[in-house]
Parts: C-alpha cells; structure tokens; sequence
C-alpha cells in the first residue's frame, strides 16, 4: 500500500464543505455512519482518515475486520458486508460546527439511501448527533427501537480522538456489542 503525502495546512482549510463519496453498496450487513467528514478526510478523500481518529482500530478490535485496516482500504469493509457514509456530508474541522438543521436535513438524506440501498443495520457514530438529527433526545448508546424502513438501528460512541469519554478499548467493547447484536437480534 502506498502511504499519501500528508496534506498542507492550505489544503486542509480549502476542504471546508467538500464531500467524501459514500462506500455502500445494496444489502450490507452495516451501515457505519459518522456525523460528518473532518477536513483531513475530506482533502485525502477516505472516511475517518485523520490521524489520531480511532474508527479503524474499534473495528478490528471489535473483530469486524481481520486485521488493522487503513483509511486509504476502505472499499475492503465492502468485501465484508459493511459499508460508511455520513449523516451530514459537508466537511468540518469539528462536528460541532453543525447547526441542527443540517443534522435534520441530513437524516433526510440519510433515510433517502437507506431506502435505496437497504443495509440491515445502521451504525449512527456519535449520540448527541443521533439525538438532534433522529429527534430522540433520550437516546443512549445501543440498539433504538426507532428504524429507517425496515433497517434498524444502532448508536456508538463517536471514534474521534477527541471523545475522551472513550478509550479505545471500551470503543472495541460497544463496537463489538454491535458484531455479537447482527447475530442475535437479526
């Protein structure tokens, strides 16, 4: 695998409001999605891509994956059954740049593809996003009783390096929660 030069300063701050295309597909056993991509994903143009951003390591860890994937794989987790997109698709230095109307239309938009393409389960990334955007302000962490169609549900902790409230091994434990939950509430 060829490792990207890390971006410039400049370039990092021209990718205020740029996208990073979605990796789906029909059918996916999960649907990971993050609130929206940080300005380092959105200039190398791969999900969860900043350095320091733990999303990789809560996977493997969780045993979604066999071994330690990079930002730069991601159409591997499609080879997997999985998939990632975004609830918002503009980029941002910090999630909390959105306003909550962004996080409303952006479940709309979300709702939209998952009507298209059908995963069985969504993974929202983030709680307090899945609160303002799905309209459950008493949400918490696990499998919602809310649905898209017939998908259901599911919110973890953001894998940001800056959510301190999660270590990376209490990441792989809620992230593998949701691994052992596609077996027993399917």
């Amino acid at each position: 695998m060829i490792i990207p030069i890390k971006p410039s300063r400049a370039e990092i701050q021209a990718a205020y409001g740029k996208t990073v295309p979605d990796v789906i597909a029909p059918n996916l056993k999960v649907l990971f999605c993050g609130i929206n991509a940080s300005l380092y994903s959105a200039v190398v143009g791969h999900h969860f891509a900043r350095p320091g951003n733990r999303f990789w390591k809560a996977l493997h860890g969780a045993g979604f994956t066999d071994r330690l994937l990079s930002p730069f794989e991601d159409e591997e987790l499609l080879r997997r059954g999985y998939g990632v997109t975004n609830i918002v698709d503009r980029a941002t230095a910090r999630a909390d740049e959105l306003d909550p109307t962004e996080l409303l239309a952006g479940r709309d938009a979300l709702a939209a593809k998952i009507s298209q393409y059908q995963p069985q389960w969504l993974a929202v990334l983030g709680i307090s996003a899945y609160r303002v955007a799905f309209q459950e302000k008493k949400a918490v962490i696990g499998p919602q009783k809310t649905t898209l169609g017939d998908t259901k549900i599911w919110v973890l902790p953001n894998p940001s390096g800056l959510n301190a409230h999660y270590q990376i091994p209490a990441l792989q434990q809620v992230y593998r929660e949701l691994l052992e939950g596609l077996q027993t509430l399917a």
